[in-house]
């Protein structure tokens, strides 16, 4: 039976913080245990604080990110219910121990767990060692002076500053979907667009266009990527609409990911579509060199 170091955490965006976490974790695990993360579907201050933050990145890109970037063999996605928020923080020990084959912990210094948040740190040392598990502690991690949070990444992703959400992500934001039916308006215009619906939940990035790389089926395009309500055509709801560069096919139904590089300008509204289109195709072209530099 494998066994498992597990960071522990809710780790939205997966960021560089996450990742000093996730190193630890990794240096634990010495075979035969095998690194892993422990997470819940649902964010933890929607009972406890009855507010829910907008998220970074959906559950599907989450455990993603923390197997691809992470590096972690095994993601345990617990359901953060009125159960486990009672839970008292030795039995929430005792539960990853016996029913997901738990042999020590990783948590940053920050981290609290168990009913009213009773557990911390200092608990959990001491139970790792009265029990002989390793465990470590990681301290909080900075980048450009700041502390790295989830909160913070939010803040730059709502002013559209996707290029310092990346340095303190340490990958581009993410967002994977399938595409769904639009209007055809760009594919009238000779600018077909791979629309994807925003999901409920996720922080809504500042409206505008985008230099963004697509991955799909193994291979990268560029893509410039308009998210908004498509003020020009009386658009109703968030929507995300890249168009893929170099890319002919059809895609719906079809799952994409998107890689926010850049915010290339504000949503607005044009005259015309005569209009809109050349901004779009200039846009198109500092998008292309934006991907290959």
């Amino acid at each position: 039976m494998k066994k498992y170091i597990y960071a522990l955490g809710f780790f939205d965006g997966v960021h560089r913080g996450h990742g000093a976490l996730l190193r630890r974790c990794r240096e634990l695990a010495q075979a035969p245990l095998e690194p892993g993360a422990v997470t819940f579907l649902g964010h933890p201050d929607t009972l406890v604080l009855g507010i829910t933050p907008g998220l970074i990145n959906t559950a599907q890109d989450r455990k993603r990110l923390l197997e691809e970037i992470g590096g972690v063999n095994r993601v345990v996605e617990l359901p953060f219910d009125r159960q486990l928020q009672a839970m008292a923080w030795d039995a929430f020990l005792d539960m990853l121990r016996e029913q997901y084959d738990a042999a020590g912990f990783v948590c940053g210094e920050d981290f609290r767990f168990g009913a009213r948040g009773a557990g911390n740190t200092e608990l959990l040392s001491h139970y790792c060692r009265e029990r002989g598990l390793p465990w470590a502690v990681v301290p909080e991690q900075l980048c450009r002076g700041q502390r790295i949070s989830s909160t913070h990444i939010r803040q730059l992703l709502e002013q559209g500053d996707v290029e310092q959400a990346a340095e303190f992500l340490g990958h581009p934001h993410i967002l994977t979907g399938t595409v769904i039916r639009g209007h055809q308006l760009g594919r009238r215009l000779g600018i077909p667009t791979a629309n994807l619906a925003l999901p409920e939940g996720l922080t809504e990035p500042r409206h505008g266009v985008y230099a963004c790389r697509v991955r799909l089926e193994g291979s990268a395009y560029a893509a410039v990527t308009n998210v908004g309500t498509r003020p020009t055509v009386d658009g109703r709801g968030i929507t995300v609409e890249p168009w893929i560069l170099d890319y002919s096919g059809d895609l719906y139904g079809r799952e994409i990911r998107l890689e926010f590089l850049r915010f290339l300008r504000p949503e607005r509204k044009f005259p015309d579509l005569d209009a809109l289109k050349a901004e779009i195709l200039r846009n198109a072209a500092e998008t292309r060199d934006i991907v290959k530099n």
